[in-house]
């Protein structure tokens, strides 16, 4: 909520004093870039502009080429580490997309998750517990019958070809400004008039940091027209399975190699294909088009930290959340702010 939004609804004092406040407040806020326009960068800057920061987003690349945009976006805490900061900051997005999920033109849904294990047993984790997930009886569930055992619970996911674009709207209407094809070698390069820096460059903080800890977890998917399907199919055994139903189309997947080639490979297209319709029982679906991103994984977890540049401004990191970055998007952008605010 903007400081101006949150004083008029407090019923306190005469509207002119009320803007007056308004006003001095933003006044105070300083200039904040954010590095990258993922699903964290964005998310950030929006949390950081609702608040009356001066924000710009600089980015490489934007659009349908990023690794957000290439991701099944659906809640669930994945290739990512430390496995407990993580389940906070996933639980706190939880609770923020299920408010998202009543406002139009969001993305943002609850859907059925079906999570299951070829061989042995899946137990419900306790994070998973306390959102009541069920156990499934694999003998009596399409597609589970394919399975030895597995979990159910509602999960939100956030269809990519619409949040993306609500987050960059949503982002303008604050006030941000999102400056696009912005190639940069290091952190120390955003202009001297910004002077806290949010890193959400996701893999690219390889470079700008630099961060040798990182490493691309490769992830291919390929979207299918919309199926019949009413639910989420998740298994992480060998071979990664998924299958995702969105408004208008369904992602199938996946891989989770490292690698930092983001051309599509035609065979393990195929084989993605051949799993997902195996697991569904249907015949191999016409391929709308084929992606690829590169999760942003670090072997020392996420790296959620104030830092300095070598100027003396203070830079905010947030990255690493591997296959994670829509689940603990929120959770870690509220962070950021009480990072930024504590400066001020």
């Amino acid at each position: 909520m903007r400081a101006e939004s949150a004083l008029r609804t407090s019923g306190h004092g005469p509207s002119w004093h009320i803007s007056v406040q308004t006003d001095l407040l933003v006044s105070m806020k300083k200039h904040v870039a954010v590095i990258g326009a993922g699903v964290s960068g964005l998310t950030c800057g929006i949390l950081l502009a609702e608040q009356g920061y001066l924000t710009t987003i600089f980015a490489e690349e934007t659009g349908t080429g990023i690794t957000s945009a290439a991701a099944g976006a659906i809640w669930f805490p994945y290739d990512v580490e430390p496995f407990d900061a993580a389940i906070k900051w996933a639980l706190e997005s939880y609770r923020v997309y299920d408010l998202l999920r009543h406002e139009p033109n969001s993305g943002v849904s609850l859907i059925e998750l079906q999570t299951f294990s070829r061989h042995g047993t899946i137990p419900i984790p306790e994070w998973a517990n306390e959102l009541g997930a069920t156990l499934l009886d694999p003998s009596g569930e399409r597609p589970m019958a394919s399975f030895s055992h597995g979990f159910v619970m509602q999960v939100p996911l956030i269809d990519t070809t619409i949040y993306l674009p609500y987050l960059t709207k949503r982002f303008a209407v604050a006030g941000g400004r999102l400056t696009d094809k912005t190639h940069l070698s290091a952190l120390d390069e955003i202009p001297a008039e910004f002077e806290i820096v949010a890193n959400c460059a996701g893999i690219g903080a390889r470079i700008l940091v630099p961060d040798d800890d990182l490493e691309p977890h490769r992830g291919q998917v390929v979207i299918v027209p919309r199926l019949d399907l009413n639910c989420a199919v998740v298994c992480d055994d060998e071979p990664l399975m998924y299958a995702i139903p969105r408004t208008n189309d369904c992602v199938f997947g996946g891989t989770n190699e490292i690698s930092d080639n983001r051309q599509p490979d035609p065979a393990t297209t195929e084989k993605i294909l051949g799993e997902c319709s195996r697991v569904l029982n249907i015949g191999p679906p016409r391929v709308l088009t084929e992606r690829v991103g590169l999760r942003p994984f670090r072997r020392s977890g996420v790296r959620l930290a104030s830092d300095r540049l070598t100027d003396g401004r203070t830079v905010i990191h947030n990255y690493g959340h591997g296959g994670s970055g829509f689940t603990l998007s929120w959770g870690c952008a509220a962070d950021v702010l009480r990072f930024a605010e504590a400066i001020c």
